[in-house]
């Protein structure tokens, strides 16, 4: 009898430790579970502002609009923001275009869809293209809007108090911005992208807009603009002349790029034309490239013939690849470079004056 009671609480304490390992089972997985289901309630990237619109359309399920939301990487379960919105009675879905970013969590997504005033139905797009000046940015924006003017846009990226009250959300923009004889402040920091704005969106909604995307670009070098000797605006204002000089290829930027800091080790004038054509105010559109060759002694303190160092702010709105030249620059001994101008636009690099007068002579001469 005894080795059967001994027996019998054998197996309940193997019965009860089973039932403790299945207890901590459940529970460790109901801990994990409630961990994943709060982390997709969370932004996918908080620093991550880009503006990404979404288009519901009329019959659209909750099941077909988790799968745009998921696409488009705005969410991180298409399951469990499906289950979220059954859970919490969300169903009164807008048709239109809405725009969204990912740095938005789950409710917010979800609060903007169901908002009919949120919907950008007359949404409308401008393309910002490397190399435009913040004034050709302006007229675009104007021009496709006709809701907001051109003089608006200018007056208010040239407001010194409004920019400053932006500093805090935005930390590309800093006080080097205001230094005298600066055409324009914001010129440099008007990210190029497609940007969709609605006619009832005014002037400081279109420049956050535009900001936040600026912002995008930042972030992803914000290590690299921290680590440079130059500060983030002499880091703008170099990408500018560089996007200026080089166009799009990268392997031309980053060559560029080192040409001007090899230059400014040196204590050599840039010698860039391109801030010319901005001193004078260059017309694309009327103007060729002649117009800024003969003005090197055109008076302004963007003329980097006449100045030493970098000009007092951007000369255009340079691209990504262009401020990844920059602070990623080709390691060279270049002091020179031209482009063959009349045939296929190489362009040339040397390291004496007297090799870049040969190719001047042999590809611009003509």
């Amino acid at each position: 009898m005894a080795r059967k009671a001994r027996k019998k609480r054998k197996r309940l304490r193997r019965g009860i430790i089973v039932l403790l390992i299945v207890l901590i089972v459940f529970v460790s997985a109901g801990i994990g579970l409630k961990r994943y289901y709060d982390y997709c309630l969370e932004p996918v990237d908080k620093s991550d502002s880009t503006q990404i619109q979404i288009t519901v359309d009329q019959n659209d399920s909750l099941q077909q609009i988790t799968e745009k939301l998921k696409q488009d990487n705005l969410i991180h379960d298409r399951k469990v923001a499906y289950y979220y919105a059954r859970m919490n009675g969300i169903s009164d879905f807008y048709a239109g275009v809405f725009a969204l970013n990912r740095s938005m969590d789950l409710n917010t997504i979800f609060t903007r869809l169901t908002n009919v005033n949120a919907s950008d139905a007359d949404a409308l797009n401008v393309t910002i293209v490397e190399g435009d000046w913040a004034k050709d940015i302006a007229e675009k924006i104007s021009e496709t809007l006709g809701t907001v003017s051109y003089d608006d846009l200018m007056n208010l990226w040239n407001n010194k108090e409004w920019i400053e009250s932006e500093m805090s959300k935005y930390p590309f923009l800093t006080e080097e911005m205001f230094a005298d004889g600066t055409r324009c402040y914001l010129e440099g920091y008007l990210c190029p992208e497609t940007y969709r704005f609605t006619k009832k969106m005014s002037a400081e909604e279109i420049t956050e807009t535009i900001l936040d995307q600026t912002l995008a670009v930042y972030n992803q070098y914000k290590d690299q603009f921290a680590a440079s000797k130059y500060s983030i605006h002499q880091l703008y204002t170099l990408a500018s002349i560089v996007q200026y000089e080089g166009g799009s290829d990268e392997e031309v930027l980053r060559n560029i790029a080192s040409v001007f800091y090899n230059r400014l080790d040196q204590n050599m004038p840039l010698g860039s034309s391109v801030t010319v054509c901005y001193a004078i105010d260059y017309d694309k559109d009327v103007d060729n490239w002649q117009s800024c060759e003969v003005n090197t002694d055109f008076e302004s303190p963007y003329n980097t013939y006449l100045h030493t160092g970098l000009p007092p702010g951007p000369i255009q709105n340079p691209g990504i690849n262009a401020i990844a030249a920059v602070l990623n620059p080709n390691q060279t001994d270049y002091l020179y470079f031209v482009a063959d101008v009349y045939g296929d636009g190489t362009v040339y690099f040397s390291k004496t004056e007297e090799e870049h007068n040969a190719l001047v002579q042999k590809y611009l001469n003509k």
